[in-house]
Parts: structure tokens; C-alpha cells; sequence
């Protein structure tokens, strides 16, 4: 909205506002270095504007959070079906211990887990992480072959 409050002629009029959106007022513009009738002229300009333009930003805002929302759904999806693959995996090839082995390798796991949280730290400190590795579309992926695919660190494997 492009008002030139300076040129156009004026008209006082006085008007009551609670004080904590007096003191918005004045934050924005000294934050602005605008007068504050310019500020109030132009909210209500806008308010009472078409609703065609409210809600255009309103429609942009919606799209911006569905495609957020989408991301994380396949997000989560991805997570999911990887934890999944993984427990199922690991009790299929995983052999039941006996007991008088079971506290050593209590320890040993204690270890493991231990080398797998600073490896998944680091992973998440340098942008590497899993979701960044399995492209959003095959077709877009096959696309943009210079996309960063520098497999995740894996965590040492202690024996």
C-alpha cells in the first residue's frame, strides 16, 4: 500500500487506545522511523480494504503451512517405516542371549548407545541426517544429481 500521508490533505480526529497497543504503535514507529498516523492511517486502510486482498494472504499462508504440514507427515512417515525396519530386522537376526551373558552385554550395549548418540549429534550438527538422504520425489531426485548425497556418518562398531 503506497499512502503518501505527506501530501494529501488531512483531517484531525481523535481516537482512544488501550495502552499496550498505544505503546505497539509507538515501538513501530520509532523501530520504522515513521510518524504513528501514518502507522494508524495505514491499519486502517487495510482494514478497510476489499477482503480479497486479506484473503489472498490468507490463502498464501494456508498454502506455506499445508506444504509444511505435508513435509512433516512424510517426515514422520519416513521415521516410522525406518524404526520399524529396524526392530524388525534386529529381532529377526538378533539371537536370544543366556543369562549368565546377559550383564556384559548390558554393558557393551550401554556403549554402543553411548557411540550411537554423539555419531547421531554430530550427524545433526553438520546437516547430515537420514531425511536429507531419500529424496522428496525419485523423478526430482534423478534430476539433481548434485544434490549433497554424502552418506550420514555410522556410528564405530565395537565388538
Amino acid at each position: 500500500m503506497d499512502l503518501d500521508y505527506e501530501v494529501q490533505m488531512r483531517h484531525r480526529m481523535n481516537i482512544s487506545l488501550p495502552p499496550e497497543v498505544l505503546q505497539q504503535v509507538i515501538d513501530l514507529a520509532s523501530r520504522r522511523r515513521i510518524s504513528q498516523s501514518a502507522i494508524i492511517a495505514t491499519a486502517v486502510t487495510s482494514f478497510l480494504s476489499p477482503d480479497e486482498h486479506r484473503e489472498a494472504v490468507f490463502t498464501r499462508r494456508l498454502d506455506r503451512l499445508t506444504r509444511q504440514v505435508q513435509r512433516l507427515e512424510r517426515n514422520t512417515g519416513v521415521t516410522m517405516e525406518a524404526l520399524a525396519l529396524f526392530v524388525r530386522f534386529w529381532l529377526t537376526v538378533t539371537p536370544p542371549l543366556p543369562p549368565e551373558a546377559q550383564a556384559a552385554m548390558q554393558a557393551k550395549g550401554q556403549q554402543r548407545y553411548q557411540d550411537f548418540v554423539e555419531t547421531l549429534g554430530r550427524n545433526l550438527q553438520k546437516g547430515r541426517t537420514l531425511l536429507n538422504e531419500i529424496p522428496d520425489d525419485v523423478d526430482d531426485h534423478a534430476s539433481h544429481p548434485s544434490r549433497d548425497d554424502a552418506p550420514a556418518e555410522t556410528p564405530p562398531t565395537s565388538s
